[in-house]
């Protein structure tokens, strides 16, 4: 199912010509480090578990729906480990409720990911049966995939990044995915019932009772750096997941991508999608949360602009509410069934809330130009991103050429182009 747009042009003050300034190609600098040969951390990561014996032993290694670079290269690694030990390994959807909440959704959106037994060397397992764990002292019900408990032991893998709704010492990694990815539709529920406000202590809490109660042999926790690029990718003994992770996500936090400005007038963005953050729009990079908690720092932006969803999100939309504007292009692939179900189930129902929607580009330019604040100048200042995870090159319009040649961390890499448009007024950079 996906929705049809019928787009009425607007009536807007001013000309409808549009005299928008030229657009120039800019490189960010973040901190930068690389996990080198993925396959070889994780080889040395698995010897340091000590002697522990795998032999004959089913062994669930979860995978989630994010779009983490290198994942199936790293689960690929886990697997030949664990087949080197004469384990029998397999892979588990973790990510609670996405791919509508179902077996075979979820195991759709691990394919889309490029996650399927031909290239890991695993077979892929998917089932929404959970088994109940117990209770938190705060009330909390946990639970865990049934697959994964039934199994003699299981591996935790996901990234360790900055969540993108509320902050703690445990965002979104191995505890989370100890959580609500292992907890399914079910856990997932039980957790967001609580809201995001109390994360910062049910989490924790939760994945404890986890860790006490299946048999976790490890986590594998992976950073990103600002360059999209594989940061770290390090094994932690089970007994080290809840100390190790408040320092890797300290240090994701200190080498994440962001946007170098002091401002932004009108923030373009081309694609949005679950696989590039569990918002869509990286509350991280925009500064725009759906639950409006503190802790997220970046430049002041006035108007958001998403132009497309990607292909790998499959119609999930969860955060275009963050945005001002979509064009139609991007409504259109958005499939309310899925993204309802994730904003339902995650409390968030500000994400799935549908922005104005523009005809093309062309019109979702003029509308927010059109609403910019007073004391704005005749030329804005306007930012083009691929999306909120790739953001070492991006656009900046010549207005920001003075900020540009005072900042070290910003580098002009090409000439000013003009904004046009296409036959079907889509923008194009000439």
């Amino acid at each position: 199912m996906s929705l049809t747009f019928s787009c009425i042009e607007p009536t807007l003050p001013g000309s409808e010509e549009l005299h928008l300034p030229k657009m120039l190609p800019v490189r960010q600098s973040f901190p930068r480090y690389t996990a080198g040969d993925t396959a070889a951390a994780v080889s040395s990561g698995f010897s340091g578990l000590g002697d522990c014996n795998l032999e004959g032993k089913r062994i669930a290694i979860t995978a989630g729906s994010r779009g983490i670079k290198g994942l199936a290269s790293i689960l690929r690694a886990a697997v030949t480990e664990l087949k080197a030990r004469k384990a029998l390994p397999f892979i588990v959807p973790a990510m609670g409720s996405h791919g509508g909440a179902t077996a075979e959704g979820q195991a759709k959106v691990l394919e889309s990911l490029g996650i399927n037994e031909a290239q890991i060397g695993a077979p892929i397992r998917s089932s929404m049966e959970v088994v109940p764990l117990g209770t938190t002292s705060h009330g909390l019900s946990v639970f865990c995939d049934k697959l994964a408990y039934q199994a003699d032991g299981i591996v935790v893998c996901n990234r360790i990044k900055a969540h993108t709704t509320f902050k703690g010492d445990y965002e979104s990694g191995v505890v989370k995915m100890l959580v609500i990815g292992l907890g399914k539709h079910q856990g997932a529920i039980e957790a967001h019932n609580f809201g995001f406000d109390r994360f910062h202590e049910i989490l924790p809490a939760a994945a404890e009772v986890v860790l006490s109660k299946t048999s976790v042999v490890c986590g594998i926790g992976i950073i990103e750096n600002g360059y999209n690029e594989l940061a770290k990718v390090e094994v932690i003994p089970a007994s080290q997941i809840m100390r190790r992770e408040i320092e890797l996500l300290k240090e994701a936090k200190r080498v994440m991508g962001r946007l170098l400005l002091d401002k932004i007038d009108i923030l373009i963005v081309d694609e949005m999608g679950k696989d590039i953050s569990g918002t869509g729009l990286d509350s991280n990079v925009t500064g725009r949360s759906s639950w409006g908690l503190p802790g997220f720092v970046a430049p002041p932006i006035q108007r958001i602009i998403v132009r497309d969803l990607t292909p790998a999100t499959k119609g999930n939309a969860t955060g275009i509410g963050l945005a001002d504007f979509a064009t139609r292009t991007c409504a259109e692939k958005i499939d309310p069934t899925i993204t309802y179900t994730n904003a339902i189930t995650a409390h968030v129902m500000q994400s799935a809330k549908i922005p104005i929607v523009a005809e093309n580009d062309r019109q979702a330019l003029r509308a927010a130009l059109a609403t910019l604040r007073h004391g704005v100048p005749k030329a804005p200042l306007i930012v083009r991103i691929k999306n909120t995870k790739e953001l070492e090159t991006i656009w900046l319009s010549e207005t920001y050429r003075e900020f540009i040649m005072q900042n070290s961390n910003l580098e002009l890499i090409g000439e000013a182009k003009a904004v046009s448009f296409g036959p079907d007024d889509s923008m194009e950079f000439n």
